[in-house]
């Protein structure tokens, strides 16, 4: 039941506007009004049959009715005022309006541009200095002046020579800078635009990333080599091996070697020999990986593989000694395949910013954007004068109320920068800094409100999608406070319809209710039967867990209404069928059975199904007489006829 007037309730929705001349009302419903275009949206969009007939519209019109009027109780109740109510609509909310506050031509382009990279894997050097993302802009120049220094020796040093002396990447003094080969989507993007856009053997300018700054150098490209899965066998050298250990190591993988050329197993002789213990329960077999992900030696040798079920020769790495099976080889999907994921990862780097830049500007244009320069700079003699963004900053800004910027009908002044100043303010930089650092982040935050405020005005398929929403969760917590969890919970209610109903209930054939008890033996058996015969249920389930089944379980029951053929030992003792063939447990041989035969049910607990159900739909009816008892609901006929006539095109159309 719940699960239909949930559906119904997102098959009904419709858009909430209020009725002009050119769309008539169709429908008053309380002070609600709902138009001719809103009734038309989702009777089309819900019409499956695509066919038309004047019941099947007043039918309609009836169920639609109804759907209004629990929607228009619910939210006289308060219930879309309810934190829960509120927190799960605007979560839904953002979800579905992300793709709306995004440039989707831009976003696209960038995929593509990601999808080609992916097809191009670049061998690079770098050379790190870090610096936090929020340093103070002293150390920021500091640091920089320092790479730029950096950079004049790379024109006539070596750059891993230079990358041992002063790169801060812990790596740097071992592999001189050397990172390897890498692909898109493997490095932050600032340095992933450098490492594209420089040419085979050229040094980079310095690029500053959240990690600090870095000066690249590109050594080698190569068309994408994708991933690869395999499966190894590791003979590793033991801690602080002598050369006398390595070379025993290197014996035991040429062993292996020579047995997998004579043709056995390799996953077996992975589970017996490799100690990659946790691969070796799964024949050796590593999941696909790509580029830069495993040491050079190991991935080299890997990639090296051409055909699958090929077999490298034992390989030396930092761990051990290696042999490497081409398991597959997996290409870069179609751009169609991986688009999505391309997309997300935009939100994780400076992609997301520069998008939100370029729908800043859009939305300027399209709105009309003007910005006060003079009321700004009367903002920074107010920064100058305070020095820093103390609680003498925040006060004095309750008197700077002129307009900062304008924005379609909206206007932002002077004072709510300064208090967006304050509550994003840090302890480094001065009031003015931070005034003149903030504006343009500011002033983006609330264009992109501006225009979310105006989504659902923008774009009527996103409003109607949102009210369904709205009015599907409004549905259904109404129906299920007014409805089905009223109708579980209600015992008396459910009895007392029972036996006003109870004709409705009566058994097609007889029933068995009652209990099934299985017994140790005999003299237990006997012992339960006779102190059962005069419990009620709740008393037997006492009786048998603190009487009997205290230490050791002797007796098993189960509880039951059944019919004939449903239970064999009902069957035989409960009908007394003796043509039935029983035959009991042998850990519980003594059978025995408490209980009636019934042909109608005695309370509604027999048929607690059917009269649930059914309870359900009678609180719905009676609701529903209450609604329209105290919300007034007219149609008007001549619109309605209208609507009549719209079907009628519109479901030829779709012939």
């Amino acid at each position: 039941m719940q699960k239909i007037i949930l559906t119904f309730a997102i098959a009904f929705t419709f858009m909430s506007v209020k009725a002009q001349n050119s769309d008539p009302v169709l429908m008053k419903i309380g002070n609600n009004t709902v138009t001719k275009s809103e009734f038309e949206y989702i009777y089309f969009k819900n019409n499956s049959a695509n066919t038309l007939d004047k019941k099947n519209l007043d039918e309609y019109v009836e169920l639609y009715k109804k759907f209004k009027l629990k929607v228009l109780e619910a939210q006289a109740l308060g219930l879309d005022t309810l934190p829960s109510f509120k927190r799960e609509y605007n979560s839904y909310r953002a979800q579905i309006v992300e793709p709306y506050l995004a440039d989707k031509d831009f976003d696209e382009q960038l995929a593509r541009e990601q999808y080609q990279r992916l097809l191009e894997d670049v061998e690079i050097s770098i050379i790190s200095l870090q610096l936090p993302p929020d340093a103070a802009p002293s150390d920021t120049l500091a640091v920089y002046k320092q790479m730029l220094e950096i950079e004049k020796r790379l024109k006539k040093e070596d750059f891993a020579k230079v990358a041992r002396e002063v790169s801060q990447d812990n790596s740097a003094k071992d592999n001189g800078g050397y990172i390897g080969w890498l692909t898109g989507q493997m490095v932050v993007y600032p340095l992933e635009k450098a490492m594209y856009s420089l040419p085979v053997g050229k040094i980079s300018d310095p690029i500053r990333t959240s990690y600090g700054y870095h000066i690249i150098k590109v050594l080698a490209r190569r068309p994408a080599v994708g991933k690869v899965q395999v499966a190894h066998i590791l003979k590793q050298f033991p801690q602080n091996a002598t050369p006398e250990e390595q070379a025993n190591t290197y014996n035991k993988i040429l062993e292996i070697a020579n047995k997998i050329k004579q043709g056995e197993d390799f996953a077996k002789l992975a589970q017996q020999y490799s100690d990659d213990k946790g691969s070796a329960r799964n024949g050796g077999v590593l999941n696909p990986f790509g580029v830069n992900r495993m040491v050079p030696e190991f991935e080299k040798a890997a990639f090296a593989l051409k055909n699958i079920g090929d077999v490298s020769e034992p390989i030396k790495t930092q761990f051990g000694w290696h042999i490497i099976k081409l398991i597959d080889k997996k290409p870069v999907p179609p751009y169609e395949d991986i688009r999505e994921d391309i997309l997300k990862t935009f939100k994780r780097d400076e992609r997301a910013t520069a998008g939100r830049k370029i729908l800043v500007e859009k939305i300027k244009k399209e709105y009309g954007y003007t910005f006060y320069d003079v009321n700004f700079n009367e903002l920074l003699e107010y920064a100058k004068k305070c020095v820093y963004t103390d609680t003498t900053f925040l006060a004095g800004a309750v008197n700077l109320q002129k307009p900062l910027f304008k924005i379609g009908d909206k206007t932002v002044p002077q004072n709510r920068f300064l208090y967006y100043v304050y509550s994003n303010s840090n302890l480094f930089e001065s009031a003015t800094e931070q005034t003149m650092k903030q504006l343009n982040t500011f002033i983006e935050q609330e264009i992109i409100a501006y225009e979310d405020a105006n989504l659902e005005k923008k774009y009527p398929d996103l409003k109607n999608l949102l009210q369904e929403y709205h009015d599907g969760i409004l549905l259904f917590n109404i129906s299920n406070e007014m409805v089905w969890e009223k109708a579980v919970k209600d015992k008396e209610g459910l009895e007392k319809y029972f036996k006003q109903n109870i004709d409705n209930y009566t058994f097609s054939t007889p029933n068995f209710k009652g209990r099934v008890f299985n017994c140790k033996d005999k003299k237990i058996a006997a012992k339960v039967q006779k102190a059962v015969k005069k419990m009620d249920a709740d008393s037997i389930a006492a009786y048998l867990k603190t009487k009997i089944n205290v230490d050791t379980l002797l007796v098993t029951s189960e509880v039951g209404l059944w019919k004939k053929g449903e239970n064999k030992a009902v069957d035989k003792f409960g009908f007394k069928d003796k043509t039935t063939d029983f035959t009991p447990s042998k850990e519980f041989p003594f059978v025995f059975v408490k209980g009636k035969v019934l042909t109608k049910p005695e309370s509604y607990t027999d048929v607690r199904g059917a009269v649930t159900s059914d309870y359900q739909n009678y609180l719905e009816q009676e609701w529903v007489k209450s609604l329209l008892e105290k919300y007034k609901v007219t149609v008007n006929p001549s619109v309605l006829k209208e609507v009549e006539l719209d079907s009628k095109t519109y479901f030829k159309n779709k012939e």
